[in-house]
């Protein structure tokens, strides 16, 4: 937990950057800072592992002050990723990623399994780990970034604006990841952008913040549905906030019995399965229902003779939570061309599916809704399984 006690930071020439915040970051929270530029929102990030030090107040980490801490020691427990990804470039890739973990004098075997394991988890293999920077794409980049700030197994990080200078592509694709890692590692972020959009998607909290105080502090459905005056409403846009009252929720429009299976069972019990269901694909869970990855037939016919359980072969799923805007699960059908998208409970459950059929069937009612010319157009049937 972070709390912030009436925080100030007021620096020489009398710029009173922060003025008299006060705010609480629960453990495994994701929180967004988000203002126009002299907001205070990076002053306010960066305070929590003193690159700057507050001029009064107090900010504690699990109960303690932070200024009763050796700066140094403090940082070193704190990721922290920026936009130009902070990569040495005399370094390679490995020694990059086990920057902090080889401070904390851990062993070789230790770093090399950490390594590898970050970089298959951003899709790049270990061929990555012996090249520099300068070889990789910004978005590669950007990815060692991420998994730099996560190999140390620190429980907070610090992102300050890390997508800015990414192409739309590469930065939707980096903010699914770092969601994901986020949720998976129950990690705390704390997270400092300009752009709304990316605060909405992220945040479990957003921080509104003007002239150094918060204007509000709240969910992103929160401050959409109660903006807490006109400067908020103004920040949002009149366009967002029209949006909102009409937009539809995967919880509206998934199947409620998505076809899974435990990740104890044989792959023999899990053909057997998508034979008896048509399917090709089968969502695994554990012994309580959430939701572990998923499994293919290619992956099991390839794996038949190494693997013996579906754990063995389980891959990684994109999902999203109960509550999510189908439009937001939309773009991401289009834009990434997923069949379906798998929809988790708050505690990562396996709650349904949303199918493309089901984004077809909101695009019809959309566009002609109960038009009694419908009937009339002669439209091809397309089949889906259950698992699309």
């Amino acid at each position: 937990m972070i709390e912030f006690k009436n925080v100030s930071k007021v620096y020489g020439d009398g710029t009173k950057a922060v003025d008299d915040v006060t705010f609480t970051i629960n453990e495994g929270e994701f929180v967004v800072l988000i203002g126009t530029s002299g907001s205070g929102k990076t002053t306010t990030m960066r305070m929590i592992n003193r690159m700057i030090d507050s001029t009064s107040g107090e900010i504690l980490i699990d109960g303690k002050d932070i200024k009763q801490e050796d700066a140094v020691q403090l940082r070193r427990k704190i990721g922290y990723v920026i936009q130009q990804t902070g990569l040495m470039p005399h370094m390679t890739v490995y020694e990059n990623i086990v920057m902090v973990p080889k401070l904390l004098k851990w062993d070789k075997e230790k770093m090399q399994e950490t390594a590898e394991r970050l970089l298959k988890r951003v899709d790049m293999g270990p061929e990555f780990l012996d090249r520099y920077p300068q070889e990789l794409s910004g978005g590669q980049q950007q990815r060692i970034g991420v998994i730099r700030a996560l190999a140390a197994n620190q429980d907070i990080i610090l992102m300050d604006e890390p997508f800015g200078a990414l192409d739309p592509i590469t930065r939707d694709a980096l903010q699914e990841l770092v969601k994901h890692l986020q949720e998976e590692m129950g990690r705390t972020v704390v997270f400092v952008t300009h752009d709304m959009d990316e605060a909405l998607k992220l945040a479990d909290k957003i921080a509104i913040m003007s002239e150094g105080k918060i204007i509000q502090y709240d969910t992103p459905d929160n401050i959409l549905a109660e903006p807490a005056n006109e400067f908020v409403e103004s920040f949002l846009g009149e366009d967002r906030l029209q949006q909102r009252s009409t937009m539809q929720t995967v919880d509206q429009v998934m199947v409620k019995t998505p076809i899974s299976v435990t990740q104890d069972i044989t792959l023999g019990e899990a053909i057997r399965v998508m034979r008896d269901r048509r399917v090709d694909t089968l969502f695994v869970t554990d012994m309580n229902n959430v939701l572990q990855g998923l499994v293919d037939f290619e992956a099991i016919n390839k794996n038949r003779q190494k693997a013996s359980t579906v754990q063995d072969i389980v891959s990684h799923v994109y999902y999203v939570k109960s509550g999510t805007l189908l439009s937001s699960v939309a773009d991401k059908m289009l834009k990434r061309g997923y069949k379906n998208i798998p929809v988790v409970s708050e505690e990562g459950k396996l709650e349904g599916l949303v199918t493309r059929a089901s984004l077809v069937d909101i695009v019809y009612d959309t566009i002609w809704g109960d038009d009694e010319e419908v009937e009339s157009i002669p439209l091809e049937t397309t089949q889906f399984s259950e698992s699309e």
